[in-house]
């Protein structure tokens, strides 16, 4: 695909990222370690994804019936929102092993969370990790129909109460991938050979059977009816996209976090590394739980410096990740814990619901 003509400043005179990168290689070489997970990462992967499946198989059973399904729907989004964080997004980063075929197996768990890979790895991967909060390149913060997360984008009225129904509408994150990936595929994908456009068509059709087939077989091996079925799908979906959603959210649409603009020239003003600095925020570091589920991102921060170290390092490498960017004083944005986190979330939205 035709990437944006945006171009990062190649002038680090003081050597950060240089520098980082060397401590972090040094931090590698001292205590043994792969930078991917290794065997950690396939057990964790597989305890995630039995977390997700428990509930479904309960479901399955006929055991629960009415009210006492729900529950269980809540379950089944919490645990689709951890195989999107903590197995899916480092295999299709490759950071969950040296093996890539392990990467490709684990990656395509996106199928049984009803996304697509090859949707992932552009929006994701490139488009978000390259031009993080710059307007129109970013498509995780711009054209967003009822918010604006970019303050470069057009002020609506109804922005000015964005702060109230915005976190609703983050529930539907997951929902939008079953619209939003046939248009990116078939814009994405185009724009490669026949072969690749083929290729990534017939994968997206077959994702989404897959998916939807999980999804449906409750409906006709069990009692429920499908007004109840369809209340828990969209429970499951609220539940992950909210989840899903929100850590974002807190990572890049926070009140110390900038969305800077290139010039006429299409330039940015820093380097790609110290863009990102200025761009994204850490959160609740000391929370081992929430960095475990959430596959790191929370170490957001250190996410976006090494995408391709997987998340279970996060913790040691923000230190260094931290005392460097102090030392050549960078930027470094980190709030104590989800709480703090979200009050400064909402506070932006608050802003640029106002048109600032």
């Amino acid at each position: 695909m035709q990437l944006p003509s945006i171009r990062f400043s190649r002038r680090d005179e003081r050597g950060f990222f240089p520098e980082l990168r060397k401590r972090v290689d040094q931090y590698f070489a001292d205590n043994n370690l792969r930078k991917t997970g290794g065997s950690r990462m396939v057990i964790k992967a597989i305890a995630m994804l039995v977390f997700y499946l428990t509930p479904y198989a309960l479901v399955l059973t006929g055991m629960f019936t009415g009210w006492a399904l729900l529950p269980l729907a809540i379950w089944m989004g919490i645990g689709l929102a951890g195989v999107g964080m903590g197995v899916m997004h480092d295999a299709c980063h490759n950071a969950f092993s040296d093996k890539q075929w392990i990467n490709r197996i684990f990656a395509s768990s996106m199928y049984l969370v009803g996304g697509n890979v090859y949707n992932w790895k552009i929006q994701h991967n490139t488009l978000h990790h390259t031009f993080t909060n710059i307007h129109h390149a970013d498509e995780d913060i711009a054209g967003k129909a009822f918010l604006r997360l970019d303050r470069h984008d057009a002020h609506k009225p109804m922005h000015r109460f964005q702060h109230i129904y915005g976190p609703m509408l983050y529930s539907l994150m997951t929902v939008s991938f079953h619209f939003k990936d046939f248009r990116q595929v078939f814009t994405w994908a185009s724009q490669s050979s026949k072969e690749v456009y083929r290729k990534e068509v017939i994968n997206l059709i077959i994702g989404k059977l897959v998916f939807f087939t999980l999804m449906l077989m409750p409906l006709f091996f069990t009692t429920i009816t499908f007004w109840q079925w369809l209340l828990g799908f969209m429970v499951v979906n609220f539940t992950a996209g909210f989840i899903l959603a929100g850590i974002f959210q807190l990572a890049h649409i926070v009140e110390e976090t900038d969305q800077p603009l290139p010039n006429a020239e299409g330039q940015m003003e820093n380097t790609w590394a110290i863009h990102q600095l200025h761009t994204t925020a850490d959160f609740g570091r000391k929370s081992w739980l929430l960095g475990w589920y959430s596959g790191g991102l929370n170490f957001q921060v250190e996410h976006h410096l090494f995408p391709n170290i997987c998340h279970l390092h996060y913790p040691k490498i923000s230190e260094i990740v931290e005392k460097t960017a102090r030392e050549f004083d960078i930027p470094y944005h980190a709030h104590p814990n989800m709480v703090l986190a979200a009050g400064s979330h909402i506070r932006a939205l608050k802003r640029l619901g106002r048109g600032e």
